[in-house]
């Protein structure tokens, strides 16, 4: 029911005071909304943060990693130019004591009885 004072619409108190608390209702959830959203943001925030301290750790340990791998992969050649120089001495020494022994036959054979 609504009451005409002048040209305007009056509403009952009762009804006033219901929209003023639903109008008030409204606000207080918005706030609610907007602090959540303040809150989860300031969240999201430390979360970067973490994210971003972890990351350069690892960006670290990675580089450490990598170090790493490349020394055992010197190292592996490095074994492998010894291993090679190993086997061409061998050879050379097979080459010589081959040499050797045929000129000790050589000699065995030539010296007179």
């Amino acid at each position: 029911m609504e009451y005409i004072i002048g040209r305007r619409r009056r509403r009952p108190y009762r009804e006033r005071v219901y929209r003023r608390r639903i109008s008030f209702l409204r606000m207080t959830e918005q706030d609610c909304s907007v602090a959540q959203a303040y809150v989860n943001q300031r969240k999201l925030d430390h979360e970067v943060k973490t994210l971003q301290v972890q990351a350069g750790q690892f960006s670290k340990q990675t580089a450490q990693w990598i170090s790493m791998v490349e020394g055992f992969n010197q190292a592996l050649k490095e074994i492998g130019d010894v291993e090679n120089w190993a086997r061409s001495i061998e050879m050379d020494m097979r080459t010589i004591a081959t040499a050797l022994e045929y000129v000790h036959k050589g000699q065995l054979q030539s010296a007179p009885s």
